[in-house]
């Protein structure tokens, strides 16, 4: 048995941690692509260029196209090429991060990430998703290695619709409950092994952080302010969820998340969004004691998390609409199999009502 734990050789946050970005990169290179899109240039271009001033290095700024595609990947990796740039550093979202990554990987360069919201754990994985020109799914590209630094500046993300935070909060909610039902069932991770105990000790750090602080940080956010709870909670949607996923492994709600991507009424949703309401079908799945699912229920209540289908948008329930939603989240190859027991559509169907009836409940 092979334990594996993978993350960013270099993890900075802190409140205008943009303005010291010369000091966590310039061992990496001295020419550096800056992918982001062109109002996350204008927005960054000067602090960027004041902390690279009067320093040995070239800086690039190249807007982003809009879409992580094949196309868009061999654009920026010409670009790369004609500048002679040595590092790329990804601004802004998950699509930029993605294709940074890519770039990054065909062009043996190191990798910078940069989120500019706080919505997912993807700035610290090795893994980028690859989308045709026209939006659509097309490849996951697992990569050999982390992002060399990944650099969270608070002020920047705290001034982001709260909305967006949490998202990533729904996101991390996840990550405890599948580390656990991954560990049950040994299942392998997406790191290529079996969970070590520091990722699960980060995956349950994750869950604890997310109740303790999670409706401080919505509250401080709406303000746009930051506050420790804020610094906190970034800290949990984006590395510890990261770490959490990457090591310890994805089982039923992301899952349930992809089942739902097929149903145009959930299409306005956020990732993070789904895979909350896919955490509270898991624990209906794995009949989780009451009072768990009790916590985690007003922990969405507090935070503003859908717990039943209306909150999804799904106000005319079709029993083959959920039927369908269960059979996707059961494909061959879905994180669904790594729960620690048989996982049939019918279970997963019957679980979405249960919790949706729950919910209501709640209401």
């Amino acid at each position: 048995m092979t334990n594996i734990i993978i993350s960013p050789s270099k993890y900075v946050q802190g409140r205008n941690e943009l303005y010291n970005l010369y000091e966590h990169v310039h061992s990496l290179g001295n020419k550096f692509l800056i992918l982001a899109s062109e109002n996350g240039i204008k927005r960054t271009k000067n602090i960027i260029e004041n902390s690279f001033k009067n320093k040995d290095s070239k800086l690039v700024f190249e807007p982003f196209n809009g879409e992580c595609s094949k196309n868009e990947i061999e654009r920026i990796k010409k670009v790369l090429i004609e500048e002679s740039c040595n590092v790329i550093i990804g601004i802004g979202g998950g699509k930029v991060f993605d294709t940074a990554k890519a770039v990054g990987y065909y062009s043996h360069i190191p990798v910078v990430i940069i989120p500019t919201i706080a919505s997912t754990d993807a700035p610290c994985s090795a893994l980028s998703v690859i989308y045709t020109e026209e939006g659509e799914f097309s490849e996951y590209l697992f990569l050999p290695k982390n992002p060399e630094v990944v650099l969270v500046d608070t002020s920047i993300i705290s001034k982001a619709p709260v909305r967006l935070l949490v998202a990533g909060m729904g996101d991390a909610l996840a990550t405890y409950f599948e580390a656990r039902a991954c560990v049950r069932a040994d299942a392998n991770t997406m790191a290529g092994g079996k969970a070590t105990q520091a990722a699960f000790a980060i995956a349950e750090l994750c869950y604890k952080t997310l109740m303790r602080d999670g409706l401080k940080a919505k509250l401080a956010v709406e303000k746009k302010v930051v506050t420790r709870a804020v610094e906190n909670i970034v800290e949990a949607n984006t590395y510890l969820s990261g770490i959490g996923f990457e090591s310890c492994g994805l089982a039923a709600a992301h899952a349930v998340h992809n089942g739902f991507t097929v149903i145009s009424e959930c299409h306005h949703l956020y990732h993070g969004e789904k895979v909350a309401f896919g955490t509270i079908v898991q624990l209906i799945l794995e009949n989780s004691p009451s009072e768990e699912i009790e916590e985690v229920i007003n922990f969405c209540i507090q935070v503003g998390l859908p717990i039943t289908l209306g909150d999804m948008g799904i106000h005319d329930l079709r029993e083959e609409d959920i039927m369908k939603v269960a059979e996707v989240s059961c494909a061959e190859g879905d994180t669904m199999h790594n729960m620690p027991f048989k996982v049939e559509a019918e279970d997963v169907y019957s679980a979405i009502i249960a919790a949706d009836n729950l919910g209501r409940m709640y209401k």
